[in-house]
């Protein structure tokens, strides 16, 4: 027994000890207005702007950005490049051995992310929108970055122009008799092109794109179940009705 009660003590630091390095901090609740076109549409031109050049989604269509509201032609004059058609998937044009040489590894395809990031501290568009907003300038790291969501993470900051530079501020507190780091704010160091207020709508707007984008039907099912829903409670009651009167007069 005693044998038994140390080995899952042990197990228990192992699995706790691997939440605090995987974890990192607590995400924050992403904003889901996937219904919202304007939101969709600015984050449609993020993607293609800041992501699309290392990202692939190689699951989505230009042309299926017409159910969000942007025009064939509006596909043709802002989110193409010129070698591409409207009818194409969305590759990324990067090389896949300089990407690996560049950054360790090719950068995964982000149709289905959205979907995929989910874990035990939220959804993954919570994920998503707090690593975006948790970059900060590392010069220990290779690219020069480093983020508190994917601590030691190999990808650079794609929207630092937007964002500007940041370090993270931490106050020391006493836990079981120890002084630990805890986090407690950021410090900005150089400003970006947008305020810190207009960032975190931007990034809002890239991770409501990359949700509809892993599942464009999802607004349509949830509609159609909610008429389903309605008929079966409809259909319920007449048929508890039909019940209540086939057996009347059975004794």
């Amino acid at each position: 027994m005693k044998k038994l009660i140390l080995t899952l003590i042990a197990a228990l630091g192992i699995v706790t000890g691997a939440h605090a390095v995987e974890g990192g901090i607590a995400w924050d609740k992403a904003p889901n207005r996937t219904n919202d076109l304007a939101s969709l549409q600015n984050g449609a031109k993020l993607f293609v702007n800041y992501c699309l050049g290392c990202h692939s989604a190689a699951f989505m269509r230009f042309n299926r950005l017409q159910d969000i509201g942007i025009s064939e032609q509006q596909i043709k004059d802002n989110l193409l490049f010129t070698t591409e058609k409207v009818g194409d998937v969305m590759k990324a044009n990067i090389d896949p051995r300089q990407a690996k040489e560049w950054f360790g590894a090719n950068p995964p395809d982000l149709t289905l992310v959205a979907r995929s990031r989910a874990g035990h501290g939220g959804t993954g568009a919570d994920y998503l929108y707090t690593y975006l907003r948790t970059y900060y300038r590392d010069d220990t790291k290779a690219t020069g970055w480093n983020n508190l969501a994917f601590p030691s993470v190999g990808m650079p900051h794609a929207l630092w122009e937007l964002q500007g530079d940041r370090r993270p501020v931490y106050t020391k507190v006493e836990q079981h008799g120890h002084e630990v780091d805890v986090f407690k704010g950021w410090e900005q160091t150089r400003p970006g092109t947008m305020t810190p207020l207009q960032y975190d709508q931007a990034v809002g707007d890239l991770v409501n794109y990359l949700q509809w984008m892993a599942e464009p039907a999802q607004n349509t099912r949830v509609r159609v179940g909610v008429w389903v829903l309605l008929f079966l409670v409809m259909a319920l009651v007449f048929v508890w009705r039909l019940n209540t009167s086939y057996w009347k007069d059975v004794k």
